[in-house]
């Protein structure tokens, strides 16, 4: 795992006009700025963003005192590890609980922003700038939800693949067992990298060391409960499929309703044939997942590099667990950051059509949670419509990085001074 993964790529600059732009002291002032903008928006803003943290997650850290543990005395709808960040923010008390989470959450994103930016190259400059914009227009989810730890870290690991392959990996096998999306990445690298049985050999080294170490605090069959947990659930009203019943209830159409499902803590969509296309969903999910893999396998096998092919399969195999999902969260949006950022910072304009419809989709993400989302809960025609132009966007975002993967342009690779270091 010590040798740096194979890398070529088409180095095509996006450019941020004035230099005042690439001055660190700008850059960091920004980042400060969007945070507190963001915590600012979470604390005061209209909506409730923050039911999960100051409910939820914080029910969960106290119930640590009473030796009450989400994933080992208990089932958890989570992996394990999650219980270490929504643990950890109670360290300074339960009436600093929201603010050591924003805290914690804030110095990740710090330590991913430095990664980023701390050579100032060009395009790492620019995907910082789009990351700060994104993270503004997705509003207080991206700084309120357990999906906020993973972000940063599975950012760290993928910058790190091209120089440090054994800390990269190691770090989007930990989000995994925080939140399972980063597993989009590792099933990628699996795929394209031709080492791919030490990556394997390290994942599994690390997610059966979790999972003994469980045990012997006496997890039992709860270490492996977030897997049931999710299969098991209805149909969010966020989610694509959703769309249907939404558009009935909106319409007033008998027999369709949403309801708040008081076990998974989520509002759901009731209505003829939910049932069969809930259990339908998962499998779904799969195969989709499984046919955007073997088009990574296609375009390997055909000669395409690694950098050509592991950034769009990232972003795919990322946008199809949220497109056909049956769950439907607001935060999944935050998952893009990721595989997009990689993107900007090796293929630069290349990628510039994922970059804006991210952030479309951020956009679209924030009008509906936190700020109108009762209109939502009562399925005002006008939100719905707001929702389906987003899960469309979802779609189109996927099928642009399918059709990456499928017309790779193999000449691109191989012209005079293309090649770039995937080290950014």
């Amino acid at each position: 795992m010590t040798r740096p993964l194979p890398h070529r790529a088409v180095p095509q600059q996006l450019v941020l006009h004035g230099p005042i732009l690439h001055i660190p002291i700008v850059l960091w002032g920004a980042f400060v700025l969007v945070h507190l903008v963001i915590v600012w928006l979470a604390l005061f803003g209209p909506g409730n963003a923050l039911g999960d943290i100051a409910v939820v997650y914080r029910g969960w850290a106290e119930g640590l005192r009473t030796g009450t543990i989400m994933g080992i005395t208990t089932p958890f709808v989570y992996p394990v590890l999650a219980m270490v960040p929504i643990g950890t923010a109670l360290i300074l008390g339960d009436a600093l609980y929201l603010y050591t989470w924003f805290l914690l959450v804030t110095v990740l994103d710090a330590l991913a922003f430095f990664v980023l930016v701390r050579r100032l190259r060009p395009h790492r400059v620019v995907a910082a700038w789009w990351w700060l914009g994104f993270q503004l227009l997705l509003g207080p989810v991206a700084l309120a939800r357990i999906d906020s730890i993973t972000v940063p870290v599975a950012i760290i690991g993928l910058l790190w693949l091209g120089s440090r392959p054994f800390w990269g990996t190691t770090l989007l096998v930990l989000a995994t067992w925080v939140k399972i999306w980063p597993a989009a990445a590792l099933a990628a690298l699996f795929v394209v990298w031709p080492q791919r049985w030490r990556m394997l050999l390290l994942a599994a080294g690390i997610s059966v060391a979790i999972v003994g170490l469980a045990v012997v605090l006496g997890s039992g069959a709860n270490v492996l409960s977030f897997v049931t947990a999710q299969t098991s659930r209805g149909i969010q009203i966020e989610a694509p499929v959703a769309g249907i019943w939404m558009w009935l209830t909106a319409l007033r159409v008998p027999g369709s309703s949403l309801y708040y499902d008081t076990e998974i803590l989520t509002f759901q969509v009731a209505g003829p044939g939910v049932a069969v296309v809930s259990a339908f969903m998962t499998p779904l999910m799969a195969v989709m997942a499984a046919v955007v893999l073997l088009l990574g396998v296609r375009a390997t096998r055909s000669g395409a590099a690694f950098v050509t092919v592991f950034s769009p399969l990232v972003l795919a195999l990322t946008t199809t667990l949220i497109a056909f999902n049956k769950v439907g969260s607001p935060q999944f949006i935050s998952w893009l950051a990721a595989p997009v950022i990689l993107g900007l910072v090796w293929h630069g304009a290349g990628w510039r059509t994922p970059a804006v419809l991210a952030l479309m989709l951020a956009a679209l993400t924030q009008i509906i949670y936190p700020y109108l989302y009762d209109g939502m809960l009562v399925a005002d025609p006008a939100l719905v419509l707001v929702l389906s132009v987003r899960n469309l966007l979802e779609f189109v975002l996927l099928g642009w990085a399918v059709r990456e993967l499928w017309s790779y342009d193999r000449r691109s690779e191989a012209s005079p001074g293309s090649r770039v270091s995937a080290n950014g």
